[in-house]
């Protein structure tokens, strides 16, 4: 019996899966591919990734990515200023991907779709009659009123502004879908929250890890110079919040952990690094790698991982990530947020700059200690962290198995 066909509308090509919403938008996709004949329709936005489109035909019966430059999505994007809406949407609105959705649909015959980003649903209400998943991942309008606090003068007013406008989008949005999911339950319910008249419509779909990739087992050399110890931060370095971290964990806590080990070494590891994060190198214990080839043997050799976000949605898959290799982390309460583990026991929660230097401290003094936080942070992640397992929910809400 040939499959079904459904059109996938993400907002960033979802292969490579090399950062967080790639990761989840990619096993999302490979699930799809499982029951449909998938026609996507997505966004380039690295031109680094262009040369990864033709993978994506084995997963897709179709595939329309467009090149999206943001600094002139960015500026195409204040024309919402003049429309009223949210700048997100303009951000990722074009004639052309909306032209050939509606072309595959009707070519195809489709009647179903899933949505990856509140922002994507713009082409979905231009194209009647489609029943659709969409998943939200996270609460998008909420990061932008949680910058807003962290910047003065217009800016802080354009999130502010953004934050409203977007809410009120996927509040609308919302009551287009079949059913909304979310990463976290924290997430589902404060939007659930927020959008009372959606509520019974609202899921959480949590992230899984690939633990037989993500594992400390295996033959991985270690990729640093020196001894150490080496503690790590992983991530796109030209991602805000990202960059908000390290630049405050350089500024407040590593001169305290440098005074205390003089061997160690801060590495902040991840893929177009800001010229903020590219500063922090003047400091000669800490290295920013760019891009690399691979990310475990980072984490493998590492003393310990941070990820001191002040402002994060969702589940962290950089936290889950370093868990299943085995890795003590040091993780603050909002990235905490939404990862079922135990705080002393899976992983260490702080929040200021001397909840870390004693946490990493502590973790340098007893690495039995950082050993046995480590083992238990992979077997969280075994036990709680399938892909599989999460998403099977997706049969009940895409109707492919009976509601209980």
């Amino acid at each position: 019996m040939s499959k079904p066909s459904l059109l996938y509308l993400v907002h960033r090509i979802p292969y490579p899966p090399n950062k967080g919403d790639k990761v989840r938008s990619f096993n999302l996709l490979k699930y799809l591919s499982r029951h449909y004949r998938v026609y996507l329709g997505a966004f380039v936005d690295d031109p680094a990734d262009e040369q990864h489109v033709a993978a994506l035909s084995e997963w897709c019966g179709g595939v329309h990515c467009e090149r999206l430059a943001p600094r002139w999505a960015r500026i195409a994007s204040l024309r919402g200023l003049l429309t009223n809406e949210a700048l997100t949407l303009a951000y990722y609105r074009t004639s052309s991907m909306l032209e050939w959705a509606r072309s595959v649909v009707a070519a195809q015959g489709i009647q179903e779709a899933a949505v990856f980003c509140s922002a994507m649903m713009q082409y979905i209400e231009a194209i009647p009659g489609l029943r659709t998943l969409a998943d939200y991942c996270d609460v998008d309008s909420a990061k932008w009123t949680q910058y807003a606090p962290q910047h003065s003068g217009p800016m802080a007013w354009l999130y502010r502004r953004e934050g409203r406008k977007l809410l009120a989008y996927e509040r609308h949005a919302a009551t287009r879908a079949s059913a909304v999911t979310f990463v976290s339950e924290a997430e589902a319910e404060l939007f659930r929250s927020q959008a009372p008249e959606v509520a019974a419509k609202v899921f959480a779909v949590s992230n899984g890890v690939n633990a037989t990739y993500f594992s400390p087992e295996g033959d991985q050399p270690s990729p640093y110079p020196g001894s150490g110890p080496h503690i790590v931060f992983t991530g796109a370095m030209d991602y805000w919040p990202n960059v908000d971290a390290v630049t405050w964990f350089v500024r407040e806590a590593w001169p305290a952990i440098a005074a205390f080990d003089a061997q160690a070494q801060f590495w902040i590891v991840g893929m177009n690094p800001a010229p903020e994060v590219l500063a922090l190198a003047l400091d000669p214990r800490v290295h920013v790698t760019g891009t690399v080839p691979d990310v475990r043997p980072y984490l493998r050799h590492a003393a310990a991982v941070v990820a001191p976000l002040r402002v994060a949605r969702g589940v962290q898959n950089k936290v889950l990530e370093a868990m299943a290799m085995s890795r003590a982390v040091v993780v603050s309460t909002d990235a905490a947020t939404g990862i079922n583990a135990i705080n002393g026991q899976d992983f260490l929660i702080a929040q200021t700059s001397s909840d870390y230097v004693e946490a990493i401290r502590s973790l340098l003094a007893d690495p039995e200690r950082a050993g046995s936080i480590g083992r238990a942070a992979r077997q969280c992640v075994l036990d709680r962290y399938s892909w599989e397992a999460h998403l099977a929910q997706l049969d009940v809400l895409m109707e492919r198995a009976p509601r209980t």
